[in-house]
């Protein structure tokens, strides 16, 4: 009996670690020159809906099969959807030359020239130490509701230090920015959009 207590005795004394806290990276004016576009571009994004296994303040990583691993120590700073919202907006408005990027739902109201609505299938680490986005988007027709394009796109990277966070976060921004060059571009290439406005 004396031995058990002593073993609990110790093991309340042990020291928790420190969680920490982590955000993704946007694109910023060093590293990414901005397409040239109408700069009155106004884009609506939203819904975005993500999985319910991301829906979590730890970081996840897929491991071996089907298996999620889910880190009590390593944390996102907010919630990774609106934190994908966040740089996703930003990337767009760098890529694009716009300012007007309105993310949905919002209580802010003005003429959009399209909206982007997407499905993410899969944000997280994987086990051959990659980062992996996977997503289903389509752009509508904020007017007519009118779908202008479908796609399913597959983005991943390596991670730069296997098994470190610091570069699971970089690397998934860096399929967070492949994603949103390739939304910019076909946004770019769509026929030109009027809505009256009223700015």
């Amino acid at each position: 009996m004396l031995l058990v207590l002593t073993v609990l005795g110790l093991g309340g004394c042990a020291s928790t670690p420190p969680s920490s806290f982590y955000l993704l990276s946007a694109l910023s004016a060093t590293n990414e020159q901005p397409i040239p576009a109408d700069s009155a571009l106004a884009i609506g994004l939203g819904p975005v809906s993500f999985p319910v296994f991301l829906d979590r303040p730890q970081i996840v990583t897929q491991t071996a099969g089907n298996r999620l691993a889910v880190d009590e120590f390593h944390r996102w700073g907010g919630t990774l959807q609106d934190d994908f919202m966040r740089v996703w907006s930003e990337n767009l408005a760098r890529l694009l030359g716009t300012s007007r990027i309105l993310v949905l739902p919002s209580e802010v109201r003005y003429p959009l020239d399209v909206r982007i609505s997407a499905e993410v299938l899969a944000f997280q680490g994987t086990a051959d130490d990659q980062a992996l986005l996977k997503v289903r988007w389509v752009i509508l027709d904020p007017n007519l509701e009118q779908v202008l394009a479908v796609r399913e796109s597959r983005y991943q990277r390596p991670l730069a230090e296997p098994g470190d966070e610091n570069a699971l976060i970089d690397a998934m921004s860096a399929t967070l920015a492949d994603f949103s060059r390739e939304v910019a571009t076909l946004v770019r290439d769509l026929p030109s959009r009027s809505p009256a406005r009223e700015w």
